[in-house]
């Protein structure tokens, strides 16, 4: 049962996707200490199981592969013990058919719980991801263009964004601004946290001037995925939700993949917390997903989101003309950034890092830092999920820290 709370008049700090706003103290779904000792059983425990193959075959000790894999674990533990880490982090790697999944602390405060990968979770901007595979299906089909603009395809939005492309919106290069950084949001989110408006009424929160001339510059914007989202059920005829089920999750082969407006997450889950608070707050519900919507709300499980990202990253969907606009980067990092050196492409990220190159997103949510990657064939995958939003605005040192497990799960799928 949700225990909800009144306030009289208390600001706090909080973090919708990724970016800093100001609400009021949100109520939460129980509060849970985290407790030493239930962390070091947690983490024991990792220790003893922190390696689940799902293929047979294995590693010697000797090879790159395990000595990479053996500095990952060694972050993973360190990580969930750093007192502003999260609770838990799942790391699933996979090189062709050999899966197997690393990792530490636990899922759930009370009963110290490993993470799953059949547990659901929320992905935040990994959501991105999703809506640019629906989007660039729709491109492959004919059924949309990357140069279809706002103006042709949404009529009655701000007359200033009206020859921004879908190009522009994939690549966060529109000029529009971030709606969850206006103030009227955050007055918004806190009167309703559990009742989110219709995706539409989500723009009228972003400013109706452009910040720059649309192509000319990067900027990550929340309101970009909003409106590409609209576009695509615009041009598929039905609900957004029914564009992400038969372009994306039945493809993909995605089973414990959903799009809901509330706060409601399947069971079981890895549960979300704030570990700025002491004891950690559970932020599981902290808010309905529709306040994110298409930028930010997909709820899924490890398995999937690996999955999703395979499937993705190699253009299963899509022709050799989309993904060669696809795979066309510029300058411009996630949100938050992910290992290397970052560059955007559309709804897409490249990652180069000491190891390789591999290609993705990152996400941030309250409860919740997500990052899933693949090589171009599809082949070699990673996806690390932690169950507290930890980001550079927060956080920086604890970010870095994480941010190197981002680098080590890269290393070790690629050298094995």
């Amino acid at each position: 049962m949700t225990r909800v709370t009144k306030c009289s008049g208390h600001i706090g700090r909080y973090i919708l996707l990724g970016a800093p706003i100001n609400v009021a103290s949100m109520p939460g779904l129980g509060f849970r200490k985290r407790p030493r000792s239930v962390a070091a059983l947690a983490v024991a425990t990792a220790a003893s199981t922190g390696v689940l193959a799902v293929s047979a075959v294995g590693a010697s000790a000797s090879t790159p592969h395990a000595r990479t894999g053996d500095a990952l674990d060694h972050a993973l533990h360190a990580l969930v013990d750093n007192p502003k880490g999260p609770p838990g982090i799942a790391v699933v790697l996979q090189r062709g058919a050999h899966r197997e999944l690393r990792r530490a602390g636990t899922a759930n405060l009370a009963d110290g719980s490993p993470m799953r990968t059949g547990d659901s979770m929320r992905l935040a901007s990994v959501s991105k991801a999703f809506n640019g595979a629906a989007a660039l299906t729709l491109v492959s089909r004919g059924r949309l263009a990357l140069t279809d603009t706002i103006g042709r395809s949404l009529p009655g939005l701000p007359r200033a964004w009206s020859r921004v492309t879908l190009r522009e919106l994939l690549q966060h290069t529109s000029g529009l601004s971030d709606y969850i950084s206006s103030p009227k949001l955050a007055e918004a989110l806190s009167a309703s946290p559990f009742k989110a408006p219709p995706p539409r009424r989500l723009l009228s929160y972003a400013k109706k001037r452009l910040a720059f001339q649309p192509g000319t510059k990067y900027a990550y914007s929340n309101t970009d995925n909003i409106v590409a989202a609209l576009m695509v059920r615009k041009a598929y005829g039905r609900s957004y939700e029914a564009a992400l089920r038969n372009l994306v999750y039945r493809p993909f082969g995605l089973r414990h993949t959903s799009l809901p407006r509330s706060a409601a997450i399947a069971s079981p889950y890895i549960h979300g917390y704030d570990v700025s608070k002491s004891p950690p707050e559970d932020d599981t519900r902290a808010f309905a997903a529709g306040w994110a919507w298409a930028s930010g709300g997909i709820v899924s499980t490890p398995r999937d989101a690996n999955a999703f990202v395979r499937a993705y990253v190699r253009g299963a969907t899509i022709d050799r003309m989309t993904r060669k606009a696809q795979f066309t980067f510029r300058p411009g990092s996630s949100e938050p950034p992910g290992p290397g050196r970052n560059s955007a492409g559309l709804g897409l990220f490249r990652y180069q890092t000491r190891c390789g190159t591999v290609y993705g997103h990152t996400g941030s949510t309250a409860g919740y830092t997500q990052f899933v990657a693949a090589t171009p064939d599809g082949r070699r995958s990673v996806a690390v999920s932690a169950n507290a939003q930890i980001n550079p605005h927060s956080d920086a040192t604890t970010f870095k820290e994480l941010r190197h497990v981002y680098t080590l799960a890269v290393c070790a799928v690629l050298r094995g």
